[in-house]
């Protein structure tokens, strides 16, 4: 059962639809009780690092949410914001992130990002496979995705780094670490691509 975590942040209907398409039984969770029978995770998120850290944090499935991965090892995807909650910290906030991944997350260097490529990085854009994961298994040629952030995420190890994206830097836009995979840019909003990561995600990792 793949279990969409719902605290307040993400696109929880568009997840549950490609699901639907796809004939793979998918479920939310919106209290500890709701994560029982999860055997696939996602953690969505948009908007601010320290919202999203304190609306988990307050829905009272953080903890549960932890010892899931963690402990029992149950494959969970993080998407956008809740990737970049998978590192450390972020420059975005003061909140300390869940630690999952040795990982901090950086704002992008506007010198380095052209006029011609504004802040936040916004729409469409190809991801280069790095390493080979079942994540990532079966994308068309020149895979992409739709993107909307102003901060990347940063591995310390760059063996947790599977896809990369150019925005006036390379920057990694896909990680896996173990049981724990997660997507900067967003597969529900991204088509065939998308789905054919999400469907991976569900059957595969």
């Amino acid at each position: 059962m793949v279990t969409i975590i719902d605290y307040g942040v993400g696109n929880i209907n568009a997840f549950l639809n490609i699901y639907k398409q796809l004939n793979i039984p998918a479920t939310t969770a919106k209290t500890v009780e709701g994560l029982d029978g999860a055997t696939k995770l996602i953690l969505p998120g948009v908007g601010h690092f320290d919202y999203a850290m304190q609306r988990f944090t307050d829905s009272g499935m953080k903890d549960k949410v932890n010892d899931l991965v963690v402990n029992q090892k149950t494959p969970v995807v993080g998407v956008c914001v809740g990737m970049q909650m998978m590192a450390k910290g972020s420059d975005e906030g003061t909140l300390p992130g869940l630690g999952w991944i040795d990982a901090y997350v950086h704002k992008f260097d506007a010198s380095q990002v052209s006029a011609k490529l504004p802040l936040p990085h916004m729409g469409w854009n190809d991801i280069d496979i790095v390493k080979d994961t079942p994540l990532l298994k079966d994308l068309e040629v020149d895979p992409r995705y739709y993107f909307l952030h102003s901060y990347y995420f940063k591995c310390n190890d760059q063996n947790d780094s599977i896809a990369e994206t150019k925005y006036g830097i390379n920057f990694t836009s896909a990680v896996n670490h173990d049981n724990i995979f997660g997507a900067q840019f967003h597969p529900e909003k991204s088509h065939h691509f998308g789905i054919q990561l999400l469907k991976n995600f569900a059957e595969r990792c």
